[in-house]
């Protein structure tokens, strides 16, 4: 069994990396108590909150933290009509964080998520290995045989070709999680006290043309790199599935990264996932998905974006229009997803227009 580390005021206090160029974007319900746990990592920074649910409820954050807020009415006035895009009822409102956010990195963690720890019994700064995973290029288009070539006591193995070994900049980094599995509703269902003990000490890029679940409760990004296309989608009120908020932005996100010759990490950090949500209240989210993804897969896998893509929004539109023509024939559902994923360009545009204009990102190495 593993415990979370529970005694943080002790640890190591580095000089804290990237603080004035990432944003911590927490989306919640509740007070967040567990930021005190986070105290000696997190305080440095500035938090943005996306508050969830009910607009009136007072949200409690503990003294010292540089933070910003911002509830259901704040989305409606900022983005005005635009704001239908942004998922109610949801985690997928984190996104609205991304959006609103002027720093190059983000960093978006769920509030039951806790400190872990190492093997050794020390407890782990997972924003400190994330930050090192963005800033190390990753190997999209060969797999090196001990994992991430650019970590201390690794390299590149025998064989690998060394016009490849510079890499692609990084614009995703995926971390894990200890105890509570992120699980969907039926495998909860048959195994409902398995948890994950398993601490396994190593970063790998996911190689090109290769999809995979992300998971948005420890995530960090390259907003600059990427931002426009982590849309988490329309889950919650209102719509027909739920729980498929992060991997719809994750099966974007990798098509548009391997298309524009981008890397993507997973692995290490850790965190300490404490709570398993309802399986029977997943399950009335998720069924629908279940089906779904079976074509859903296939769609990503078969999607192929122009030369003329060549930056993330021109991307992100011509993939919605691939979600009209082809999933618009699974479910009506996805006609309305496919006028959301424009809504979010428009308003990103708006809310970012420097970076509208000026963000053009060079193909990498085929």
């Amino acid at each position: 069994m593993v415990e979370p580390a529970t005694d943080t005021k002790t640890a190591t206090k580095l000089v804290p990396l990237l603080k004035d160029e990432l944003d911590i974007v927490i989306p919640t319900i509740r007070n967040l108590d567990f930021l005190e746990m986070w105290r000696p990592f997190f305080e440095p920074y500035h938090l943005i909150i996306v508050q969830d649910g009910d607009p009136s409820k007072t949200i409690r954050v503990p003294d010292g933290f540089d933070y910003e807020l911002y509830n259901r009415n704040d989305i409606n006035k900022i983005l005005g009509p635009k704001a239908s895009c942004i998922s109610f009822k949801d985690s997928a409102c984190r996104c609205f964080g991304y959006m609103v956010s002027k720093k190059k990195y983000i960093f978006t963690i769920d509030d039951d998520c806790f400190v872990a720890k190492d093997p050794s019994g020390k407890a782990i700064n997972a924003l400190e290995q994330h930050i090192k995973n963005i800033l190390s290029p990753s190997t999209p288009f060969f797999f090196n045989t001990l994992y991430d070539p650019y970590r201390g006591g690794a390299d590149f193995v025998r064989g690998y070709p060394f016009s490849l070994r510079e890499g692609v900049p990084t614009a995703v980094s995926h971390g894990l999680w200890l105890n509570i599995p992120d699980y969907d509703a039926p495998t909860q269902l048959v195994k409902p006290l398995e948890r994950n003990t398993r601490y396994v000490d190593a970063v790998l890029t996911i190689p090109k043309g290769t999809l995979f679940p992300m998971c948005g409760m420890n995530l960090c990004f390259d907003r600059e790199l990427i931002g426009p296309a982590m849309y988490f989608g329309l889950m919650g009120d209102g719509q027909p599935i739920g729980r498929y908020d992060d991997m719809w932005a994750g099966w974007c996100t990798k098509v548009i990264c391997d298309h524009l010759g981008l890397g993507v990490k997973t692995g290490l950090p850790y965190i300490y996932h404490s709570k398993a949500s309802n399986p029977f209240v997943n399950l009335k989210k998720e069924y629908k998905g279940i089906f779904w993804q079976e074509e859903i897969i296939p769609f990503f896998q078969a999607a192929s974006l122009s030369k003329e893509c060549t930056t993330v929004q021109k991307c992100y539109i011509e993939l919605s229009k691939q979600v009209k023509e082809k999933l618009g024939k699974v479910d009506p559902y996805f006609d309305k997803l496919a006028d959301a994923m424009v809504t979010w360009i428009e308003a990103w545009d708006e809310l970012n227009p420097s970076a509208a204009s000026s963000a053009k990102v060079t193909n990498g190495k085929a």
